[in-house]
């Protein structure tokens, strides 16, 4: 039985105000890194967690609800309550799951739910104590099985390699490390991947015009993952004189992609050739103009350059 656990049982009281708390911060001088980074990881951890379990329950109630505000709400709890001496704390998946699957579905349920936890610690803390433990250990098992997602080993096979071993990849982790690690790592993972295949995405179409101008028309995005396929497109010794390079379905994402086609601009200009560069974002012509206010030459401005507007920029326009 929980009574015979050993500790100090259930019993509790209502927290009182831990004043005496502001008088360790003298107390705390060298130790300050240690506090902060302990902080920063128990707050990651708990807004991913929160983060994952509001995606959940949104999934099953086919509602949406609000990130930002789970966030502000959390933090503000967590630090209202370090001043009367609790723990900190944040939406529980299992919890959340056994909450739905009984029918809650608003705010009165979680409601209901803390206050009667706080009416059993302060006034069935004796009733609580005769569960027996094995009775919780088969609970904790029901939310387990629960709350995994069984359907991922139907899919494993059916999803990209590259997917699944992310899934595998944070799995493990969440179990040998934390929660916050595995995100962390996914991630990362996840990030590498979408740089590789968007690397390999880029593609260049030549075409001449009658006047023998040879137009290179880019599709795909060039950023610092793609600008080494890039260059391979061109071949700059054999060109003719006159070269343009179209961007109309391309778009330059990072410095790496700027630098790149100043490289390439600035070798056909060396080899006395005209380039034109077409249909790149005014973004990108202030970049490039930076670097190199010659290059007022090589950029065209055509009537379908991509613009990115904002609203005051259009009701000025219209007035």
């Amino acid at each position: 039985f929980i009574a015979e656990g050993g500790g100090q049982g259930l019993k509790g009281g209502l927290p009182t105000f831990q004043q005496q708390i502001f008088g360790f911060f003298d107390t705390l001088k060298g130790h300050w890194s240690l506090i902060f980074s302990t902080a920063f990881i128990l707050a990651a951890v708990g807004l991913i967690e929160s983060l994952m379990t509001l995606t959940l329950v949104d999934e099953l109630t086919e509602t949406r609800g609000s990130g930002n505000r789970e966030c502000v709400a959390q933090g503000g709890a967590n630090i209202l309550n370090g001043l009367f001496g609790g723990m900190g704390g944040c939406a529980m998946i299992g919890q959340s799951i056994i909450n739905v699957n009984s029918g809650g579905r608003g705010r009165l349920s979680g409601v209901v739910a803390a206050i009667a936890l706080l009416c059993f610690v302060l006034f069935g803390s004796s009733l609580i104590e005769q569960i027996p433990i094995a009775a919780l250990v088969g609970v904790m098992f029901m939310v387990v099985i629960g709350t995994f997602a069984w359907s991922s080993f139907r899919i494993l096979h059916k999803i990209p390699l590259a997917d699944a071993i992310v899934l595998i990849a944070v799995s493990a982790i969440t179990v040998w490390q934390d929660l916050a690690i595995a995100v962390i790592v996914g991630v990362i993972m996840s990030a590498l991947v979408f740089a590789w295949k968007n690397a390999t995405m880029i593609r260049a179409r030549k075409s001449v015009k009658e006047d023998g101008t040879k137009v290179y028309e880019i599709w795909g995005p060039l950023f610092f993952g793609s600008v080494q396929n890039f260059n391979s497109k061109f071949d700059v010794k054999n060109d003719p004189d006159n070269v343009e390079i179209d961007f109309i379905e391309s778009q330059v994402n990072d410095h790496s992609g700027i630098e790149a086609l100043e490289n390439l601009a600035d070798k056909y200009i060396a080899l006395g050739k005209n380039i034109k560069l077409k249909h790149l974002s005014p973004d990108c012509k202030a970049l490039l103009l930076k670097a190199n206010p010659g290059f007022q030459k090589v950029i065209e401005t055509d009537i379908d350059d991509p613009r990115y507007y904002v609203v005051t920029d259009l009701l000025d326009s219209e007035v």
